[in-house]
C-alpha cells in the first residue's frame, strides 16, 4: 500500500490539497488536507500533507546555490521546530511556580532532560533540535554554579510544597532512599562505597526522597554513599517541618528505617509514623496465633499486637498490624523458590557464594539451610506494620493502605533514575552533584504533573508530542510557519496538560 499528496482545481477555483492511498492500482482511500486560495496557503497545506504522510518526520528539500534542484519559485522548508511538546511541558513548569527561579537556562536544562536525558552539554543539541533557543554552553555552566550559589533548589521545594498543599494540609509524607553511583573508582568524602541494592563496588551517594500519598515530589536530601539508611529520617523531616511548619504529619517509611532509637526521635520529634516491620520479628509478635491456629490465615486477614521496643527509659509499647495476602503468598514463594535453586548450586559447587540466603556452612560441606527455608515458607504471605498511631485515629486496614502508597516513592525513584537518566553521574564537586539533583528533581516534579493530568507515562506523552514540528516554508522571499496536523489523540494530552486534565 502506497500513499501520495496530490492537488487539483476545485469548482470554485481554488486548489484541494489531499492525500490519496493506493494498494497497487486500486485507489482505497482519499483525505482532504485542505483548499487553497493563494501561493501561501497551498505552500501550508502541501506542508501539512508532508507532515501527516510522514508521520511528523520532515523531508527536507536540498538546494544548491543555484536552486538547482527544485522548480523556480517552489515552497523550500528552511526549518522545523518540536514546539507543541516544548510548550506543553513549560505550561506545566511555570504551573508549578517554578518561573520564580527566574533563569531561563535552568528551565531549559529542566525541561531538556525530560525530553530527551542527556549530559548538561549535550542538553544543547536536544533544544536545538527541538527548535527552542539555545543557550551558550558558557551560560549552561555559568547556570550549574547558580544553582547552588542562589540556593535554586530552595525556590523549587517551596513550590512544590505549595502546589501538594493547594487543597489542603499534607496528611501524609513518604519516604524512601536511593543510591546514584559514579563512573569512577575514586572515593572521597561524599563519594563513598557503600550498601548498594545491586551490589555495586562504585562510589556512590545515598539520596533521600520525600513525597506526597501521589508520589509528587517534596523535598530532596543528599548524603554520603555510605550513610545509613536510619540516619537520614530525622534531619529530612526535622528540616522538612521547620522550613514549611508543617503539623501532624504521618510518615510512611519502609523496614530499613525500623530501630528503636528511629522511632523514639520520631515520636519525642511530634510525629506520628507507619514503618513496614521486619518478618523476623512476626514469630515472636504472633505467637499466639501461630500456637492456638498455626499459619493458617484468611485472604486479607489482618491481626493486631503489640511489641515492646527499647530499653530502660526509652521503652515503648508500639502497636503492630500484621496482614496475610494470598498474592502475597505466592510473591514470597515464587521469590524463595529461586532462592532455594541458588543456595542448591552454591551447595553443589556450580554456582559461587554472593551474599545468598539459604546457605549454611558446616565443618565438612557447604549444604542448603532446610529448617531456614522452611521458617520462610511458614511466614509466607505476611506482611507487617510499626505505628504510633492509635486505632481509634486509624484501623489496621487503614495503616495498611497508607503503607502501600510507599510504592509512589519508589515509582519516582524509578523514574528519575530510568526516564530522567539521573545516573551515572559525572560530577566530582559537591556543588555541582547537588546542582544535578536539583535539576533532576525539578524534572521529576515536572513529569509527576504530567502524568497526573494525563494518565499517561511521561515516555508516553513524549512519544505521542514530540514527532509533531510545526514547519518554516520560503516561498517567494516570504516566510511562513506551518503548524503540525494534529491527531486526536495528541490534542488530547495538550488539552489535559493545558487544563489540569484528569
Amino acid at each position: 500500500m502506497g500513499s501520495f499528496v496530490r492537488r487539483g482545481k476545485t469548482a470554485s477555483g481554488a486548489i484541494a490539497v489531499q492525500i490519496v492511498h493506493k494498494r497497487g492500482r486500486r485507489v482505497v482511500g482519499i483525505e482532504h488536507v485542505g483548499s487553497a486560495h493563494d501561493e501561501g496557503q497551498l505552500a501550508l497545506l502541501l506542508e501539512a500533507a508532508r507532515v501527516r504522510l510522514n508521520a511528523g518526520q520532515q523531508e527536507l528539500p536540498l538546494e544548491s546555490a543555484s536552486g538547482a534542484g527544485r522548480p523556480a519559485g517552489a515552497p523550500v522548508v528552511t526549518g522545523t521546530a518540536s514546539l507543541l511538546v516544548w510548550e506543553a511541558l513549560a505550561s506545566v513548569y511555570s504551573f508549578l511556580g517554578f518561573e520564580r527561579v527566574g533563569d531561563d537556562a535552568f528551565r531549559s536544562l529542566v525541561l531538556g532532560r525530560i525530553i530527551e536525558p542527556t549530559s548538561k552539554v549535550d542538553t544543547l543539541r536536544v533544544l536545538a533540535e527541538l527548535g527552542v533557543p539555545v543557550p551558550s554552553r558558557s551560560t549552561v555552566t555559568r547556570c550549574v554554579k547558580r544553582v547552588t550559589e542562589r540556593d535554586y533548589r530552595a525556590r523549587i521545594v517551596d513550590a512544590c510544597y505549595a502546589h501538594a498543599t493547594r487543597t489542603g494540609a499534607l496528611a501524609l509524607v513518604l519516604y524512601d532512599l536511593t543510591t546514584l553511583h559514579f563512573e569512577t573508582d575514586q572515593e572521597d568524602s561524599l563519594r563513598k562505597v557503600g550498601m548498594s541494592k545491586e551490589r555495586r563496588v562504585d562510589p556512590q551517594v545515598t539520596v533521600g526522597l520525600l513525597t506526597d500519598a501521589t508520589g509528587f515530589p517534596l523535598d530532596v536530601h543528599l548524603f554520603e554513599g555510605n550513610k545509613a539508611e536510619t540516619k537520614t529520617l530525622i534531619p529530612v523531616l526535622s528540616a522538612f517541618r521547620a522550613r514549611h511548619g508543617a503539623e501532624d504529619i504521618v510518615v510512611v517509611a519502609d523496614a530499613g528505617m525500623l530501630s528503636a532509637a528511629n522511632l523514639l526521635a520520631l515520636e519525642d520529634a511530634g510525629f506520628e509514623f507507619i514503618v513496614g516491620s521486619r518478618i523476623s520479628k512476626a514469630p515472636y509478635d504472633l505467637a499466639e496465633q501461630f500456637e492456638t491456629r498455626g499459619n493458617h490465615f484468611a485472604d486479607g486477614q489482618t491481626i493486631e499486637t503489640t511489641r515492646t521496643m527499647g530499653r530502660g527509659a526509652d521503652k515503648r509499647d508500639r502497636r503492630v498490624v500484621y496482614q496475610w495476602s494470598f498474592k502475597r503468598y505466592q510473591h514470597d514463594n515464587r521469590a524463595i523458590n529461586k532462592m532455594v535453586e541458588r543456595a542448591e548450586k552454591v551447595a553443589d559447587g556450580s554456582r559461587p557464594l554472593k551474599k545468598d540466603r539459604f546457605v549454611k556452612f558446616t565443618d565438612t560441606a557447604t549444604v542448603v539451610d532446610w529448617s531456614l527455608v522452611e521458617r520462610a515458607r511458614y511466614l509466607a504471605g505476611l506482611k507487617g506494620f510499626v505505628t504510633n498511631i492509635p486505632e481509634a485515629t486509624m484501623t489496621g486496614a487503614q495503616v495498611i493502605a497508607a503503607y502501600h502508597d510507599l510504592y509512589q516513592v519508589e515509582r519516582s525513584f524509578r523514574m528519575a533514575k530510568s526516564d530522567l537518566a539521573a545516573r551515572p553521574m559525572y560530577h566530582r564537586a559537591r556543588p555541582s552533584i547537588e546542582a544535578h539533583l536539583t535539576i533532576v528533581f525539578a524534572a521529576l516534579a515536572v513529569s509527576r504533573e504530567a502524568q497526573t493530568r494525563t494518565g499517561l507515562s511521561i515516555k508516553k506523552i513524549l512519544q505521542i508530542l514530540r514527532p509533531l514540528r510545526s514547519a518554516t516554508i520560503a516561498l517567494n522571499g516570504q516566510e511562513v510557519t506551518a503548524p503540525p496536523l494534529i491527531p486526536d489523540d495528541a490534542q488530547q494530552v495538550i488539552d489535559d496538560l493545558a487544563r489540569g486534565g484528569h
